[in-house]
């Protein structure tokens, strides 16, 4: 029999940053400088939020829901074999009325033979139609203008980058597609 190779092994050494890091300057700078005004007031910038929420809570959202549909969701939902009007029914145990914007149409139109399923479903009368009045077709933006100006919709989607931009809104809840399941990122429970 042969003699095992044995590998050696190093001490763990612990890294510390050098004092005269960059990082650490930018830190006791802001340390240094606190931002305040002429009266020695803190300023603090508080985004102004619609009167309709309390704390996280959107009082708009109610059992016949308005849900907005990208065009990633309605791709997705054909993948995972996910029927789009029955799965937001089963999802959010009430009714739903599935909303599309033009954007979206158009989008769908855009990507050509290869989904033409999703836009026959898109078409499908159960879906409510919701005209753009604004120049351009790029979904993503009009779907933010919209849920910033009416608070009164989940958005549907899986995409990452419009997830992000919608969780900086309060009081609107992200549904996605996950695991042949739809599922919802933030609805918030009516507290008694």
């Amino acid at each position: 029999m042969g003699k095992a190779k044995t590998t050696r092994k190093f001490a763990q050494v612990k890294r510390t940053l050098n004092p005269k890091d960059q990082r650490l300057q930018k830190k006791n700078d802001k340390k240094d400088k606190p931002d305040t005004t002429k009266n020695g007031e803190l300023i603090r910038e508080v985004p102004q939020v619609a009167s309709n929420l309390f704390f996280q809570y959107n009082e708009r959202l109610g059992p016949p829901y308005h849900v907005l549909i990208d065009t990633n969701f309605i791709n997705f939902c054909l993948q995972q074999k996910i029927e789009v009007y029955d799965g937001l029914m089963t999802c959010l145990y009430a009714k739903t009325i599935p909303c599309i914007t033009d954007c979206v149409m158009a989008e769908l139109e855009k990507l050509g033979i290869r989904y033409r399923i999703a836009l026959r479903i898109a078409k499908d009368e159960r879906m409510e139609r919701l005209p753009c009045s604004h120049k351009g077709v790029y979904a993503d933006d009009c779907i933010v203008n919209r849920v910033i100006q009416h608070k009164c919709y989940l958005v549907a989607t899986n995409d990452k980058n419009l997830k992000q931009r919608i969780r900086k809104i309060p009081g609107v809840p992200i549904l996605s597609v996950a695991s042949h399941k739809i599922k919802v990122e933030r609805l918030v429970d009516v507290v008694d």
